[in-house]
């Protein structure tokens, strides 16, 4: 049954984000009614036809608990990647967490690339150009907005 286990011991504030183009850190928190030897499991599928595959490098709280994991080498798809956390314990059944996320949203940019400003005296003011940031995804640049705050004039 999709909701067996015991109420509230599914975790909680799953969340993910992608960084320097390839890492991906997932974390949460252990579900509030879960007991306290509950060990959980991270798994991920990038695409329905991609296989899942179980988290590598888990990060520990102090007692030993699953609660996070450090996935390497990832690439951004066009599909939502689905991601499921289960649990376990010798007490009783853990319910699981799912979720579908679109990759490219959670990814966190570098800053834009050879940035550059040249400026005149006269009132053609300045010409500031840049590259833009390093991407796990090709494609999503031209999506892009940027934002120049001038602090000395």
């Amino acid at each position: 049954p999709v909701f067996a286990g015991v109420n509230g011991s599914a975790i909680e504030n799953f969340s993910c984000v992608i960084y320097n183009t390839s890492l991906m850190n997932c974390t949460w928190q252990a579900g509030r009614n879960a007991p306290a030897d509950t060990q959980y499991f991270l798994y991920w599928q990038k695409s329905r036809d991609d296989e899942d595959m179980e988290c590598d490098l888990y990060i520990k709280d102090e007692n030993g608990r699953n609660m996070g994991c450090i996935f390497q080498n990832v690439s951004i798809g066009t599909a939502k990647a689905y991601f499921m956390v289960n649990g376990s314990s010798k007490d009783s059944l853990i319910q699981f967490y799912d979720e579908y996320i679109d990759l490219y949203k959670i990814e966190i940019l570098t800053a834009p690339l050879n940035v550059t400003a040249h400026c005149t005296r006269d009132s053609a003011g300045c010409i500031i150009m840049w590259q833009p940031p390093l991407m796990s995804h090709e494609g999503k640049a031209k999506c892009l907005q940027y934002e120049i705050s001038i602090q000395n004039k």
